[in-house]
């Protein structure tokens, strides 16, 4: 199969509480109108708001809740991410669902938004999934794509489609959208970059096709995006070039240089070590001493 029908959902939720009734009522409604969608993706935090506070042990009734929703429509759910709280801290995870109501895996954020982000372990893992006979997909979450690194594993691991739910209420969304269509190109995929509204995101979802055309972008409000991906589209590019010019996933493959910054135990270099500690900014920095 080289066509799959993937609903973004980008809707008004509360901050702080539940809102998982409200997306169930959102998928029956989507459902309905739109019967060939295959696969719903929901923004980041979307199910319980963003304090960590509120955060569950995994498997959850409210993960339960959507795995009951996912097997009545057969589809596959990505209901955005929740906090976990586990004996190791907390984490930003999100959970994959299939057409039988099966969790079949699980994502940590790898790059929680510190120093705002506070109090959220980071996760260590790459996921992706096959959706049988149509492609491989990749998830990664909200901050995690200013981190290129990240989106070239998962094309790396085979993904053809990321899928990539988001909080963004700052003034950075118009960055976003340009590293969201940059992360498409650089790895000829599929970008699903949805965000939330009102209280919970500012909206301006984006869909980006595998040579960086915006294929939708949402406005502020509420807004369902069924989007229908052709597989082949992105293997013809990544086999023949982007509109038929570079082939950057090739190209990197067969580069010809080693990147001395990730041989190094610590990750860093002498001048990253020069930045200073990662916290937020105080007013003392700014005024004269």
């Amino acid at each position: 199969m080289s066509y799959f029908t993937i609903a973004g959902v980008q809707m008004h939720a509360l901050h702080h509480g539940d809102n998982t009734e409200a997306m169930r009522h959102r998928v029956d409604a989507l459902m309905s109108r739109f019967p060939q969608v295959q696969m719903v993706l929901f923004s980041e935090l979307m199910p319980l708001g963003a304090s960590p506070h509120h955060a569950q042990p995994l498997p959850s009734h409210a993960e339960q809740l959507f795995c009951h929703l996912a097997e009545q429509h057969r589809i596959w759910l990505i209901p955005g991410s929740m906090f976990e709280r586990t004996d190791e801290g907390i984490f930003n995870t999100l959970s994959v669902i299939d057409p039988h109501g099966q969790v079949v895996a699980r994502y940590r954020k790898m790059f929680p938004f510190r120093p705002y982000e506070a109090g959220v372990e980071s996760g260590g893992e790459f996921v992706t999934f096959d959706v049988p006979n149509v492609a491989r997909f990749g998830v990664s979450i909200c901050y995690d794509m200013w981190f290129p690194e990240t989106t070239r594993t998962l094309a790396a691991m085979g993904a053809e489609v990321i899928l990539h739910p988001t909080m963004t209420d700052t003034i950075d969304r118009d960055i976003e959208l340009a590293i969201a269509r940059t992360n498409a190109a650089i790895n000829q995929c599929y970008f699903f970059d949805i965000n939330g509204a009102g209280a919970i995101g500012n909206g301006r979802s984006i869909v980006v096709g595998p040579s960086g055309d915006v294929i939708h972008q949402a406005g502020g409000g509420e807004e369902i995006m069924p989007v229908e991906v052709d597989l082949n589209r992105v293997r013809r590019e990544r086999e023949t070039g982007l509109r038929g010019l570079g082939q950057p996933l090739k190209s990197f493959r067969d580069r010809r240089v080693e990147f001395s910054l990730y041989r190094s135990e610590s990750g860093s270099s002498p001048f990253l070590d020069t930045l200073g500690p990662l916290e937020k900014p105080r007013r003392a920095d700014f005024e004269e001493s």
